[in-house]
């Protein structure tokens, strides 16, 4: 037990308890489609960046390095000016979807390098040029690009030349809850003495103007006569906030003005009053009348104005806390250096069997990255489809547009991002993985970020989950269920074989609804078929698989009808576990027993005259195109589809089965009475090692050529991981003629050569850590049925032969070596910018992208992406944490 773990077993909900304040803030609230009241759904051009520093925002706030309350009605964030930007850094910056040559992008240099699951301690890394930020070239650059070249990122513009930069060092430390420490400490790297503007800012979130009649709060400079010094600027909050004073260290110049649209700057309406970029006109523009003189309003800043030396550093000090402190910094480098050693001493505990510091420094990062990535997410749908009285009515055509069925949608929560600023949403299938390494560190965030998803305000009444806020309709793979399951197994073992059963059920019953879902909507034929859409792979297939084929009729997935055979295991898992303790479970349990027989049954096609997803010549699954004539054709693309029927497994002790009678019963029934779906699964009436059963959609022989292909160098077996599409559509790309025009898929090993799906993901050819890892969870769970004497060649024609649990060993082997150093001490995750593999102030500040180059290991996509892609942290952990 350490100081940070009894928080976490201690903690409160609400004001008093440690997460009430955490990095909530997100770093984009413009352009998203919380803030799109366009007719056509453009969110990008609708609330561009250049609107962001003047226009309020309606469901959020953003700002770099930020923190807020959980309802996020009060916001700390960092402001930044060197002298020679045409604004002021209160954002980060990026291209848009259409701007970018390969999509939406984030063109920024910044770097979460620690913090704890309470928030007790956060700590991030931004990077400010001492030049001008090149804002228009990288507009410009990108848009002359085109998809087939490289991103043209910040590095590139040569801003950073010589080393003329800030690192801008941002930490957070809770001296207990509502009371919250805030320094920022900026060092000077380049060779020439250069001006800097620290520029903290503490905002009240825009609530007032979309409800007639609610009280405006406000923030007011005052005296506080319990100071014992005097120069210490204070700011009192209203008390319904939680927070009564803002204490802001010497040298600073108190500013105020209002969190309220500038009218007359953006759509040329005259009003009277102070605005949100007030601030921005006031240093930058040196326009004095911009800001309150009589130092009050919703938005604060405190202005330091310092020149840093070559080499040398400043620091600025502030406390936000709900009562008046007598010396509000006389204890403060105490208490910051305290939870500093707290937080060390937490991931020491967690870190304990971890050898390499390399290995250390990477996971940490990694959690870091979790927790800073939380966010409060705010959208009610029905208000957003209507509008706000005495606001502007949205378009007519909004009503029928972009997520108008979600009318039960209406969040209000801290939620798990994949990252905040290219994915400032959450994404259903991406967040059942964000729980995975936070239930490493706090599963009862994990726990109950899968519940969450599952209440009433979240999934519709049919049991649909929403997938993002893009398009809430989209369907993700059915991940749910296997979270869930992980996250109770990981926690149990955290806390010595007692599982959270309440957890366990509660999600269980709403998952139920998810899959009868499923049944109902996605199975086209009602044959045990799935079909589902895109599935969360973007431009894996020739098709968007959730737009209307242009060739007509529909087609079976190999994946959404694997991912269901998966789901009704893992559904079956859960049953069975909660059966231990309420007999009434094991009816539920051989349902979903059944029906994993008959997806089995449909999978392999063995029992009816269809065409089947396994092509025995080719030996892989495919997926088939169902045509209007009725003619089926097996789109022949080997791609991760055809890999997805390998997580379909499950094992079942013989313990348990005798444990449980009824459902022993219940099983022995199909298989005397149904030999033809006894016989689909594999091995079923042999018992492995130690009696064990296996449930899987793979039979030995089966899998074992599946492999082959998996484990093959020239296919899908990459040095730094197994490759979304096969390789060998480098020089055979897949190509089916439509109407006269031949579609294509080839091998593209990192970012996308087309813009014909949107936005910057790629499946055709990169490896994503998501499937990575159920690769890897999967080939563990085969071991613990097969055994050391089963065996595969790895890689494919090595004369090298691995049992299961060796390959899932390589495979992660070659998952972390995209983050640690090699032989040479640089990292694969890096290969594009070899000038920060060396650079002391960069080697070991680590990006997490959300996909991986298929041959060099370089990052590609969403480069701050921690999301799933943490779920490296789960894999460098040794196994006895599982």
């Amino acid at each position: 037990m350490n100081t940070e773990r009894e928080r976490l077993l201690a903690n409160v909900p609400g004001r008093d308890g440690w997460k009430h304040w955490g990095p909530y803030l997100s770093e984009r609230q413009w352009g998203t489609v919380r803030e799109d009241y366009s007719a056509a759904g453009t969110a990008w051009e609708y609330f561009p960046h250049d609107h962001a520093r003047s226009r309020a925002y309606r469901w959020g706030e953003d700002g770099i390095a930020g923190v807020s309350d959980a309802d996020q009605l009060l916001c700390l964030s960092l402001g930044l000016w060197n002298g020679r930007d045409p604004i002021l850094k209160e954002r980060l910056f990026g291209l848009t979807n259409s701007e970018g040559n390969h999509g939406e992008d984030v063109k920024e240099q910044y770097f979460y390098l620690d913090a704890t699951p309470t928030h007790s301690y956060l700590k991030m890394l931004y990077k400010y040029p001492h030049r001008a930020y090149p804002y228009a070239s990288l507009v410009a650059e990108n848009a002359r690009r085109g998809t087939d070249t490289a991103e043209y990122e910040l590095l590139d513009t040569g801003v950073f030349a010589e080393n003329r930069y800030f690192d801008v060092l941002i930490e957070y430390a809770q001296v207990e809850p509502g009371d919250l420490l805030m320094k920022i400490t900026a060092w000077n790297r380049g060779p020439d003495a250069a001006p800097l503007h620290v520029i903290p800012q503490l905002v009240l979130r825009n609530t007032w103007s979309w409800e007639p009649g609610t009280v405006k709060p406000s923030l007011r400079m005052v005296t506080d006569g319990a100071a014992a010094q005097p120069t210490a600027a204070v700011v009192a909050i209203e008390p319904e906030l939680g927070m009564s004073r803002w204490y802001v260290d010497d040298g600073a110049e108190l500013l105020f003005t209002e969190n309220e649209s500038n009218t007359q700057r953006l759509w040329n309406q005259q009003r009277a009053g102070y605005f949100k970029d007030g601030f921005h006109e006031h240093i930058v523009d040196s326009l004095q009348d911009r800001v309150n003189p009589a130092r009050t309003g919703t938005k604060a800043a405190a202005w330091y104005q310092k020149l840093i030396p070559p080499g040398g550093n400043i620091e600025v000090r502030l406390r936000l806390t709900r009562r008046r402190q007598a010396a509000p910094f006389d204890d403060f480098e105490a208490f910051l250096g305290r939870r500093r050693a707290e937080a060390d001493e937490f991931y020491a505990a967690l870190q304990k069997d971890m050898v390499s510091a390399d290995e250390r420094c990477v996971q940490r990062q990694a959690f870091a990255g979790m927790i800073w990535n939380k966010q409060f997410y705010h959208l009610d749908i029905p208000r957003w489809l209507n509008g706000d009285p005495g606001q502007i009515p949205p378009p007519e055509a909004r009503k029928h547009g972009r997520n108008s069925e979600w009318k039960n949608l209406n969040n209000a929560d801290i939620v798990s991002m994949p990252d905040k600023w290219e994915y400032p949403w959450y994404a259903s299938w991406d967040l059942a993985f964000h729980c995975i390494p936070f239930a490493l560190i706090d599963a009862e965030f994990a726990k109950h970020q899968l519940v969450l998803l599952t209440r009433e305000w979240y999934m519709r009444p049919n049991g649909q989950l929403p997938a993002y806020e893009w398009a809430f309709g989209d369907v993700n793979p059915p991940v749910h269920g296997w979270a869930a399951w992980r996250v109770y197994q990981i926690d149990r073992k955290q806390n010595g074989g007692k599982g959270d059963l309440e957890f366990l059920e509660r999600v269980f019953h709403k998952l139920m609804l998810n899959f009868t879902w499923w049944v109902n909507q996605k199975d086209t034929a009602g044959r045990n078929i799935f079909q589902g859409g895109f599935l969360g792979l973007d431009n894996i297939g020739v098709f968007d698989r959730s737009a209307q084929l242009p060739t007509g009729g529909y087609i079976n997935q190999s994946d959404g009808t694997s991912w269901m055979a998966m789901y009704a295991l893992n559904l079956m898992r859960i049953a069975l576990e909660l059966a231990e303790h309420n007999h009434v479970y094991e009816d539920i349990a051989s349902k979903f027993f059944e029906h994993f027989l008959n997806i089995a049954a449909a999978m392999s096609c063995m029992v009816c005259a269809d065409v089947g997803l396994w092509d025995e010549e080719d030996r892989f699954f495919y997926d088939v195109l169902n045509l209007p004539d009725d003619r089926k054709v097996r789109l022949r693309i080997r791609s991760m589809v055809g890999l997805i029927p390998l997580f379909a497994v499950e094992t079942l002790e013989p313990e348990l089965l005798d444990r449980l009678p009824g459902f022993r019963k219940r099983l022995e029934w199909f298989l005397n009475h149904r030999p033809d779906l006894a016989n689909l699964v594999s091995h079923w009436q042999s018992p492995g090692r130690g009696q064990r059963r296996l449930l899987s959609l793979l039979r030995g022989h089966r899998m074992k050529r599946l492999l082959r292909r998996m484990l093959d160098e020239s296919e899908f077996l990459s040095d730094y991981g197994v490759r979304a599409l096969s390789r060998v559509h480098l020089a055979q790309p897949f190509v089916l003629k439509v109407d006269g025009v031949d579609q294509s898929v080839h091998y593209s090993p990192a970012e996308s050569e087309s813009r014909q799906f949107g936005g910057n993901s790629n499946w055709r050819g990169p490896i994503w850590f998501p499937l990575n890892f159920l690769i890897v969870e999967s080939l563990q769970k085969f071991h613990h049925y097969y055994g050391d004497e089963f065996k595969v060649e790895c890689p494919t024609g090595s004369g090298r032969y691995l049992s299961l649990e060796e390959v899932a060993n390589e495979l992660s082997h070659r998952l972390a070596h995209i983050f640690l150093k090699d032989a040479n001490g640089e990292r694969a995750v890096l290969r594009h910018q070899p000038q920060l593999q060396t650079d002391p102030n960069y080697q070991d500040c680590i990006p997490f992208y959300e996909f991986f180059h298929g041959d060099t290991g370089r990052g590609a996509g969403a480069s701050h992406q921690s999301g799933w892609t943490s779920l490296i942290a789960k894999l460098l952990m040794p196994r006895a944490h599982d």
